[in-house]
């Protein structure tokens, strides 16, 4: 089984944590957004050879599980997961990513049920839109260990 975890959070952030706790002992491979360059949707440089969106899609399309991880960040998904998720819209065809299982940590200090909700909503339209099994979404360290056991 191969694991790609997408880290839309600190490096060594609660996230970060997070994520890495509900794959447990299994061998992943973690992108930090952080640590990567991927462009707005339709922003394009003169060099463009540093965008690294490629990459990451080629990381997605390689993994049988992904594991996408984003604190609450003005009360939605962190700004580095978002531009992530809109870089899908157009070079990922509808439905090119079935049979991949995806899995959302979403932590924050005090998200609303509304946050929550809205982070929910826009993770599981995410893997439907692709064709993705959206095995759901953990919020806490209880939340993220009772996921992992599915995983």
């Amino acid at each position: 089984m191969n694991i790609l975890f997408i880290n839309g959070g600190e490096k060594n952030g609660n996230t970060a944590r997070m994520g890495r706790e509900l794959i447990g002992d299994r061998a992943f491979t973690q992108i930090d957004l952080a640590d990567t360059k991927v462009y707005d949707y339709g922003q394009v440089f003169a060099s463009g050879e540093d965008d690294q969106f490629d990459e990451v899609l080629a990381a997605v399309r390689e993994a049988d599980v992904l594991v996408m991880g984003s604190p609450v960040y003005w009360h939605n998904l962190s700004g580095m997961l978002r531009n992530l998720l809109d870089r899908f819209y157009g070079p990922v065809p509808e439905g090119s990513l079935s049979g991949k299982r995806l899995f959302f940590v979403f932590q924050g200090a005090a998200p609303s049920a509304d946050m929550l909700k809205w982070g929910e909503y826009t993770m599981s339209r995410f893997a439907g839109l692709y064709g993705m099994d959206y095995e759901g979404m953990a919020t806490s360290d209880a939340e993220v260990r009772k996921l992992g056991a599915r995983l």
